[in-house]
């Protein structure tokens, strides 16, 4: 185990490879360690990696390094989560950029059911403040995990209310987890380390650098199935977030603020020009996931279909019949098919009426 958790380490630390390439030597080789074993010629050949790639695997040397971070995560007790590993953040397996490496310490499962991410400006007015505070009271039975970025402003109101109502909260850093950034977040993260955790894609002495921040964003955007963005202005990393999260297909939702007020100008964008719904309440968020519990009792019919499905098509419907209802990305993992293959599934069987889709990607037997 050790020993392929060096290579996995080292994997993230070739010049020129990048989360992609990474991501695909593993598909293709079946582990980080099969990836430097392998002759420089079947390297060469392989789509995206070429001559130069090739020749920046073979030539890795810098072992001692993923040594030294090995040393780190047994010392702090910190969990490595590997793109193959069962406990890595499913939902991120869909995001083509995703981190194949992440380092982990808390207590909150990354493959929860319902995972949503607030972000917003670290400049808040107490309008911010009030809705932000208010939002996640009042998901405190719904059992839902919410995640941020640690910052000021919103993401800590979101990681502190979280924490006082009993919701567990999860804060994605910009850095290694051998420090906190802002540093006046230290008290609250190490809270969040019982009630919660850190999540980063960065080794241990990586500082907060400006460059780190987008790359920060796509985890909370990407392993999320809702972002909530309150109070931001027209520029910063919260539109990144929420730009993000259209790209993986994600539900974006932003409260409104008043027209000339600059903290909400960008939520005020993201509504006008359909990157995100308007939302107000939580209510508006259950009911546009399709996570509003139903009250009656639902009565389960046997179903009897005398239809010839493709193969992908027969594995969706197996899925749907045992369940009431089921999200896209709950759906890629008990599939085991590709995102593609789903998709088309999904259409032929609405087409044929068997299948309805709800908000909040959810799905069904029709």
């Amino acid at each position: 185990m050790q020993k392929e958790l060096l290579y996995q380490i080292a994997l993230t630390l070739i010049p020129n490879i990048g989360d992609v390439n990474a991501k695909a030597l593993v598909n293709y080789f079946g582990s980080a360690e099969a990836v430097f074993n392998a002759p420089k010629k079947v390297l060469d050949e392989i789509e995206g990696i070429g001559t130069i790639r090739a020749n920046s695997i073979k030539h890795f040397k810098d072992f001692s390094r993923a040594e030294e971070e090995i040393e780190f995560i047994k010392k702090y007790k910190i969990t490595p989560l590997f793109l193959t590993d069962k406990n890595y953040p499913q939902r991120l397996l869909n995001c083509y950029d995703s981190p194949p490496l992440l380092y982990y310490k808390g207590n909150a499962d990354l493959n929860s059911a319902k995972i949503i991410a607030i972000v917003g400006t670290r400049n808040n007015a107490d309008y911010g403040k009030n809705i932000c505070e208010k939002f996640v009271a009042e998901l405190m039975n719904e059992e839902v995990i919410i995640v941020s970025g640690l910052a000021f402003g919103i993401d800590s109101i979101a990681h502190k209310t979280a924490i006082r109502n009993n919701i567990k909260t999860v804060g994605v850093l910009a850095h290694g987890l051998d420090r906190v950034y802002p540093a006046q977040n230290t008290a609250l993260a190490k809270q969040m380390l019982s009630c919660g955790g850190l999540l980063t894609e960065f080794k241990s002495n990586t500082i907060p650098d400006k460059q780190n921040f987008p790359g920060r964003n796509r985890i909370v955007a990407g392993i999320s199935d809702a972002i909530i963005v309150i109070e931001s202005g027209i520029k910063g990393g919260s539109l990144i977030t929420a730009e993000l999260a259209n790209g993986y297909n994600k539900d974006v939702f932003a409260f409104p603020g008043r027209a000339d007020d600059s903290k909400s100008a960008g939520c005020n964008y993201l509504i006008k020009n359909n990157k995100a719904m308007l939302i107000t309440c939580v209510h508006d968020l259950l009911e546009n996931m399709g996570w509003r519990e139903n009250k009656k009792q639902v009565i389960k019919k046997q179903r009897e279909l005398f239809i010839e499905f493709s193969a992908e098509e027969k594995v969706v419907v197996d899925i749907l019949q045992t369940l009431e209802q089921i999200h896209i990305d709950e759906l890629y993992f008990k599939s085991k098919l590709s995102s593609s293959a789903v998709a088309q599934a999904l259409l032929m069987l609405e087409m044929q009426g068997i299948v309805a889709s709800l908000p909040g990607k959810i799905y069904k037997m029709a």
